[in-house]
């Protein structure tokens, strides 16, 4: 399998495809490709032909699939032993839900705090619809944890490491860059996710990184920039 991806410091659905097939040891290479670079949608059809020219897209042998959620159910469908949805039928339902309200949901939140890891802001007011998705996607948080994360026996939503996590984890770490704050549970639940090996390991690699996304730079300055040298 190999998945295209965009910059790691900025490509927040790429980061949730990525992040799920190294947490559940699925082997694949990966193609990065320069986020409004030009070509960019050229070099995604080249290497996965009939697809929508966006990433993260999985290519596997003549197969091509693009949208992080159809990548989570292709996974799910080729590797069913690897968990990629809670094993239990209630809390799996349940995962599917938060992450498709993810898939759609949160524009305030995602539009004013984009995916940086290159930089941490300070704290501030940072709008009434940021406000109200940051209280909604912390309940989902809590109700995961405390319906079926506790009795999972790990530190993610429903115990075990799970695509609602991955589908999440862009939003964990707008929560950390921008300083936003939230109750203990979800504070726990953020820090595993970031803790994580693999979040770790993108994470470096995205400090690597020369290119500069404009539309993702908010317009404020930075308490720290972690890719100076």
């Amino acid at each position: 399998m190999k998945l295209l991806i965009g910059n790691k410091c900025y490509s927040s659905w790429s980061l949730r495809a990525w992040l799920l097939m190294r947490a559940k040891g699925i082997a694949f290479t990966e193609e990065l490709v320069p986020l409004d670079e030009p070509g960019f949608k050229e070099a995604v059809f080249a290497a996965a032909p009939g697809s929508g020219g966006t990433v993260p897209t999985l290519v596997d042998g003549q197969i091509a699939v693009w949208e992080t959620l159809a990548i989570a159910e292709y996974l799910h469908e080729t590797h069913p032993d690897a968990g990629i949805w809670p094993a239990d039928a209630t809390a799996r339902a349940h995962a599917r839900a938060i992450s498709s309200e993810m898939h759609a949901g949160f524009t305030a939140l995602r539009s004013a705090c984009p995916m940086n890891l290159g930089k941490r802001y300070g704290r501030r007011d940072r709008g009434v619809g940021v406000a109200r998705d940051v209280v909604r996607i912390t309940a989902l948080w809590r109700q995961a944890r405390e319906r079926f994360g506790q009795a999972g026996g790990g530190p993610f939503l429903y115990g075990a490491f799970s695509a609602a996590d991955a589908m999440y984890a862009p939003i964990v770490t707008r929560l950390d860059t921008y300083g936003i704050a939230v109750d203990p549970v979800s504070q726990a639940y953020m820090q595993a996710v970031l803790d994580l090996p693999g979040y770790r390991e993108w994470l470096a690699a995205a400090l690597t990184e020369s290119w500069i996304v404009a539309q993702d730079e908010v317009d404020e300055p930075a308490l720290v920039d972690l890719r100076q040298p």
